[in-house]
């Protein structure tokens, strides 16, 4: 054992690892958990994991027993109406409610229970529905219904004094600070919210106030005395005129998984869960759970299969079943997944929530004070680290979610992006962006009104790659652990964040800068040692001594693709199969040769052939083509090679794009005005022999003495069309033009590698590794990209708006003549 993991046991020991539990945290991870190895999960936040044990005993008990359609009276649906019974009780006795005050309705999630609540309450226009700005959308989905019934709707801070230990909820330990009103209809505010001063409300009026028991995006922890104080309206700055008619719902999906709320304690009227966040299985099923009381006022207008106990179909007659789980439940539930639970639930109660709430705590606290300690060497700190103040929450009482943002030493932000990325590469497990809670999220990031408008403005959505914009981050880095979390998944994370993102002290041997800003005129021995030809995008090239070149580049390079049935463009990322079709063109025949592994037979494709009776449009990573398609025998070759449904296609004419404008660094834009056929952006990559010898170099020194298997990889992993050699490391970085025999090419600047890089064919079969991208990313990244090779334009393409007549040649061995100018 080393002495870090010693030192933490020393500060930890009694609450890591479920010292008291039959089975320890690594007997678990050994045993029901090998699918982790090389892996780091840290997005419990996201989906627990289940266990081989909890599924083993699932498949026993579905392949043992028979379960059928609860509604009806037959032995298997009585089997799983019990079953289903039994569930509602264990669901009641986790959150500590008795069933005679409380009613366990089963869902497809936490956001259906939300939904339920939202589409069921009395809303009026005299109520009032108020929400935490740290609440997910699917809370914030609610106020949906209540603005549509005339309601007034308001988003609230709430601040308390004194940390969670010492603080008893009292009522002056909260203070509520309201955001504006929102109310739809002609009375932007109603008589009874008056700048935003709720006065009394008469008769029988009911108002909904929602918060979560964990923030799913900061992990922030809410003191669940608020339950009792807002019902009873003792909350500074809360309407207490409405004491007896303010009901609590109660989000507690995220919180559940480590620290379910205590009903008897603190009686919410709504709660809801999802069990994957419990126990990673199953998916696809939450609960909402209801104070009795609160329920008799849900007023559901839907009635489905069994909801009623009986109807007329042609005149105005239904009448509802008196149980209240019926009543809300449409159609038949999950009951499957509803037998399922109590595997899930064993596993929980072998642990213990209070074991498993301080084994994360430990993880958490541990991970977050290294992170706060890291510094650049300028002794700027790397990580800012949103929500839970250290000085108010003790150790054990710490969220097990930690989110954040890294910082360079120079101030700027890495992208949330970025690290993502890395982490993939790294087989780190983690979440990004705003979690669905935009309330939280603009909370911490410090994004006002204007900002998240003009994000919206400039493009940026959820889950997209826009991370930074206008200097700040549009959402954050999450990492959340679970109860199968350990010390070494801490270890290797706070590893990868230091290789990755920490700046060191700089040394001088055989280092090399990104770009090498030495002016290089010509290099006499700098040449052309290989051309490569795609004709079909994502599929094997081929090498040829000389080619011409056309209007996109090489010519036929990446003419041809290959269409999925739900019109998606097929890729090596996507089908690996791609890999292994083998292609070749024979310009004095006018044929294309296709060869696949999985077909005994060779397709010979018509370069000349005339298909302009079946031409289309399609999209290509935002570009539109004209294109023209193939017959079913072609199609059929095509989808027995690959295993999946697929049409060929070929490359009529695309729209030419237009840059009038420069980067930064006086190159054009990669719109620059061009043809290009199936490129995804350059109509050549170019490879510098060199540059992948320095990667090599790197790969062999990374990877002495640590046991793994040595790694070299050749200029073709890259896909290129043209591969250089002569000069030395990475000056293609800083080459603007470039002149091969009598043709000129503008560099686009550098390629941004992906995982494609990763995969190689081996075999006949595709094998994915961590290598080169990891290595490249270590030295080869500038703000988020990870660049090597460059992207050129055939310059003599166009000839003002016409195409030039003159067929220009590449040549094994030609001079390459590059310019920085």
């Amino acid at each position: 054992m080393d002495q870090s993991k010693e030192e933490f046991l020393a500060q930890f020991g009694a609450d890591y690892g479920y010292p008291d539990a039959p089975r320890g945290v690594d007997e678990m991870r050994a045993a029901d958990f090998k699918r982790l190895q090389g892996t780091v999960y840290l997005d419990h936040a996201g989906a627990t994991l289940y266990s081989d044990a909890q599924m083993v005993d699932v498949v026993k008990d579905l392949t043992s027993n028979v379960y059928g359609n609860p509604h009806s009276q037959s032995d298997s649906s009585m089997a799983a109406s019990d079953l289903v019974t039994a569930a509602r009780h264990e669901v009641l006795k986790y959150f500590n409610a008795s069933p005679r005050d409380y009613k366990c309705i089963f869902t497809s999630g936490a956001t259906a229970a939300l939904k339920l609540v939202g589409e069921c309450f009395p809303w009026s226009r005299e109520s009032c529905y108020m929400y935490t700005m740290e609440n997910h959308n699917s809370v914030l989905g609610i106020r949906e219904y209540a603005l549509s019934k005339g309601a007034t709707v308001m988003a609230v801070d709430i601040e308390e004094d004194g940390d969670l230990e010492k603080n008893h909820g009292t009522p002056s330990s909260f203070k509520i600070s309201r955001h504006s009103n929102q109310r739809r209809g002609e009375d932007m505010l109603s008589h009874n919210c008056q700048n935003g001063n709720l006065s009394a409300i008469s008769g029988n009026n009911w108002n909904l106030f929602a918060f979560p028991s964990e923030c799913n995006f900061s992990g922030q922890k809410f003191n669940l005395n608020l339950v009792k104080l807002i019902k009873e309206g003792k909350v500074a700055g809360f309407p207490s005129q409405q004491q007896d008619q303010w009901m609590v719902l109660l989000d507690a999906a995220k919180g559940c998984a480590t620290e379910p709320p205590n009903l008897d304690v603190y009686p919410a009227d709504f709660v809801v869960c999802s069990f994957y966040k419990i126990f990673g299985y199953p998916t696809g099923l939450g609960a909402l759970v209801v104070k009795n009381e609160a329920a008799g006022l849900l007023n559901k207008t839907y009635f489905s299969g069994g909801t009623v106990a009986a109807s007329i179909a042609d005149i105005d007659f239904v009448q509802k079943r008196k149980s209240l789980e019926q009543v809300l439940e449409d159609g038949t539930i999950s009951f499957l997944s509803i037998a399922s639970l109590r595997h899930g639930f064993k596993i929980i109660g072998m642990l213990t929530t209070s074991a498993i709430s301080r084994h994360t705590a430990s993880l958490a606290t541990h991970v977050r004070k290294k992170m706060l300690d890291m510094k650049h060497r300028n002794k700027k700190k790397v990580c800012i680290i949103y929500g839970q103040q250290a000085s108010k929450v003790s150790d054990l009482k710490m969220s097990p979610t930690i989110t954040f943002n890294l910082k360079r030493e120079d101030g700027t932000w890495f992208g949330y992006r970025e690290v993502e990325k890395l982490a993939s590469l790294s087989g780190i497990h983690l979440r990004t962006g705003c979690f669905c809670n935009p309330g939280a999220c603009a909370k911490y990031l410090g994004l006002s009104h204007s900002d998240l408008v003009s994000n919206f403005e400039a493009g940026h959505v959820c889950w997209d790659d826009n991370d930074i914009i206008k200097g700040k981050p549009t959402g954050a880095v999450r990492i959340s652990f679970g109860y199968i979390s350990t010390y070494e998944d801490a270890e290797e994370f706070l590893k990868f964040l230091q290789s990755s993102f920490v700046s060191k002290s700089i040394t001088f041997v055989n280092g090399l800068n990104l770009v090498d800003n030495q002016s290089q005129q010509v290099v006499p021995d700098l040449r052309l040692k290989t051309i490569t030809v795609y004709p079909v995008k994502s599929c094997q090239g081929f090498s040829a001594q000389s080619w011409p070149l056309a209007v996109g580049g090489l010519k036929y390079d990446r003419e041809w693709l290959l269409q999925g049935s739900g019109g998606e463009i097929l890729t090596q990322k996507k089908v690996p199969e791609l890999g292994s079709i083998r292609t070749l063109i024979n310009l004095e025949l006018g044929k294309l040769f296709i060869e696949s592994p999985n077909r005994k037979d060779k397709l010979q494709i018509s370069l000349l052939e005339n298909l302009t009776n079946l031409t289309a449009e399609v999209d290509v990573y935002g570009q539109r083509y004209e294109v023209e398609s193939y017959d079913d025998k072609v199609n059929t070759w095509f989808s027995d090679a690959i295993g999946r449904h697929c049409t060929f296609m070929r490359c009529s004419r695309s729209e030419k794009r237009s840059c009038t404008f420069a980067g930064n660094n006086g190159r054009l834009c990669r719109d620059t005005r061009s043809k290009l056929s199936f490129v995804n952006e350059g109509q050549l990559l170019l490879i510098s022999e060199d540059s992948v010898s320095d990667l090599n170099r790197r790969l062999i020194s990374s990877n002495n003495g640590n046991g793994k298997q040595r790694v070299v990889v050749d200029a073709m992993r890259f896909r290129p069309n043209i591969v250089i050699s002569g000069s030395t490391p990475y000056d293609e970085d800083n080459w603007r033009r470039l002149h091969i025999g009598d043709a000129n090419f503008t560099s686009m600047g550098g390629c941004n590698r992906c995982q494609m890089i990763n995969l190689q064919l081996n075999s006949g079969q595709v094998v994915k590794s961590k290598e080169p991208l990891a290595t490249l990313a270590s030295y080869r990244r500038e703000k988020g990209k990870i660049l090597f090779g460059v992207l050129l334009n055939y310059e003599d393409g166009l000839d003002g708006e016409e195409e030039i007549v003159t067929e220009r040649w590449l040549q094994v061995e030609q001079e390459v003549h590059p310019s920085t100018e």
